[in-house]
């Protein structure tokens, strides 16, 4: 029967046989002596720690007292003292072969989840992540800035709950853990001299900073320490601007990768939507890839070169990228730039001028009767006046490709001549007027006129290797004093007369009249109105110019009746 001891290893009660409490201190005395005297309470502090929290995984329950079994196999995992040399950096070294801190005899390496608040900007939560994943903090940064912007803020929240729930790594043990790093007599005294050497370093900064404030006075200290905080806060939002600067570049970059490849390979397919447009707007010719390819490189030159730059905020020992490569990049942004400006130039000259072609056609209409107005639209483009486009590319009903406009417009005018007449204007943009006004005689666009109806088309086509080069119609229709139209409801979608001259009711079909001076609404019931009170107004002045001619008869002693010649002389009494 063996006599039990018991002890307390890093705050732990156990129950230990003699023979094993001999070993186990035995082993503690070794360890003490191949110490270096700085930090070696400390050290010890952490590897009893260490040892207690084995000890107890290895107990099945509170009652069982550790045997020799248990204390050799805590020594195996921990590994022997005399394996390791310190040298004087504080580095371990090994004397043997043996590797006691790689997967140390059949031990299996843990990683645990902490927050390093040692390498924190705010929680230490994204560190604590990286060193989990073993991956750089700053990816970890950089998606916690994105994400609130996708998730709707949830993210925020997640992270707030992190900080919250996961423990901060403050023991050696924990260090090592959150790391993965074996947790062993080397492991254990490394990271204790390295906090000390941090701590020396800081002590002694602090030191420095003692002795040359005592050389300074009250307003030199206060204003040393608002420097400080001042650099505080612009480092912080350095840090925010950087990361912001970096996520803008990276997103924009992908982006705009996404569209160079769409329109590199949907441009140059006929099959695709994408293609009509781009060759009925490509006036050069110059081949899409070119144009793409320079617009690309202009825009993701500078974007990179963003990037670049939040990335210098966010890690100050970021590596360049090399001269070679910045002149290179810059020598292809600027050719990149000079072809779009040449491009653009020459573009903008195939649309410099405006030309036009102007056709007048007499309308026939009866003397004394009301012209019928209204436009009409092409069944197979379109179902309605509210499906109309400024601008398509279309296959007529023969197969043809065609480009297909609703930009047409009204103009009511008033003429002089004794009959109306419709004068259409048709309208297209080219490199000079002549070749412009070429242009635009090859519009397309027609009307009828039966009886006392015209009809106007809303559209105009042309064909697609003309180009669109803002192609539009006009029509001005002139009508004389005195004449009666009545507008269906779909003019109000093209009408563009100048109210004051002729102002479309766009709730209600109205007769209208053309007057000297403008056009007049005559069943619109403002009109009406003022047709009655203009009658009334004449009715009141007809009547008092009949109450003064009474009594001006009076006056002159005469009173005139029933239009007979008979004068009655009345007499003044004085």
């Amino acid at each position: 029967m063996n006599k039990t001891v018991s002890i307390n290893l890093g705050g732990l009660f156990f129950h230990i046989d003699e023979d094993a409490y001999q070993k186990l201190n035995h082993y503690f005395d070794a360890i003490r002596k191949s110490l270096l005297p700085e930090g070696k309470d400390e050290i010890m502090n952490d590897i009893e720690s260490r040892i207690g929290e084995l000890l107890t995984e290895k107990l099945k329950n509170e009652k069982q007292v550790v045997g020799t079994k248990e204390v050799e196999e805590v020594i195996e995992i921990m590994g022997q003292p005399e394996d390791y040399r310190l040298d004087d950096d504080g580095t371990a070294q090994k004397n043997t072969s043996t590797d006691y801190s790689a997967p140390y005899y059949g031990a299996k390496r843990t990683r645990k989840f902490y927050r390093d608040n040692e390498k924190n900007i705010i929680g230490g939560v994204c560190a604590g992540i990286a060193h989990y994943f073993r991956i750089d903090p700053l990816w970890i940064r950089i998606l916690f800035i994105i994400s609130p912007f996708l998730s709707f803020g949830s993210s925020i929240i997640i992270y707030v709950l992190l900080w919250i729930l996961i423990p901060e790594a403050v023991t050696t043990t924990e260090k090592l853990e959150m790391t993965g790093e074996a947790i062993n007599i080397s492991n254990i005294e490394r990271k204790v001299r390295e906090e000390f050497d941090a701590l020396g370093k800081k002590i002694q900064s602090v030191d420095y900073d003692k002795i040359g404030a005592n050389a300074k006075s009250g307003a030199e200290k206060l204003g040393n320490g608002f420097e400080k905080v001042f650099v505080a806060i612009f480092k912080a939002i350095s840090k925010v601007i950087g990361a912001g600067i970096t996520v803008f570049s990276a997103l924009s970059l992908v982006g705009l990768l996404i569209f160079f490849f769409t329109i590199l390979f949907t441009s140059s397919a006929k099959v695709t939507v994408l293609y009509p447009f781009i060759v009925s707007l490509n006036y050069t010719n110059i081949p899409i890839w070119v144009t793409s390819m320079l617009l690309f490189l202009a825009i993701a030159i500078p974007l990179f070169s963003l990037f670049l730059l939040g990335l210098k905020i966010l890690t100050e020992n970021l590596r360049s990228i090399g001269n070679t490569a910045k002149y290179t990049l810059l020598a292809l942004w600027i050719v990149a730039l000079g072809g779009l400006v040449y491009i653009g130039v020459m573009e903008r000259h195939e649309i410099n001028a405006e030309g036009k072609t102007v056709m007048k056609k007499e309308i026939n209409i009866t003397e004394n009767d009301t012209l019928n107005l209204k436009f009409r639209y092409n069944t197979y483009f379109d179902k309605s006046f509210e499906n109309g486009s400024s601008f398509r590319i279309e296959q007529d009903s023969a197969g043809n490709n065609i480009i297909y406009s609703n930009d047409v417009t009204l103009f009511l005018m008033k003429s002089d001549e004794p009959k109306a007449y419709l004068q259409i204007e048709k309208i297209s943009l080219g490199s000079s007027m002549s070749e412009a006004r070429k242009r635009a005689e090859l519009i397309a666009y027609n009307f009828e006129n039966e009886e006392n109806t015209l009809i106007l088309d809303n559209y105009l086509t042309t064909d697609r290797e003309n180009k669109y080069r803002n192609q539009k119609v006009e029509l001005f229709l002139y009508l004389p004093v005195g004449t009666h139209f009545l507008p269906d409801s779909s003019v109000k979608h093209y009408d563009e007369t100048d109210n004051s001259f002729f102002d479309l009711w766009y709730d209600s079909e109205n007769m209208y009249r053309m007057d000297k001076n403008d056009v007049k609404c005559i069943t619109c019931d403002h009109y009406i109105e003022e047709q009655e009170a203009q009658r009334e107004m004449e009715e009141e002045e007809r009547a008092l110019e009949h109450a003064h001619a009474d009594d001006d008869a009076v006056t002159k002693g005469y009173l005139h009746i029933n239009d007979e010649d008979i004068d009655v002389t009345i007499k003044n009494e004085q």
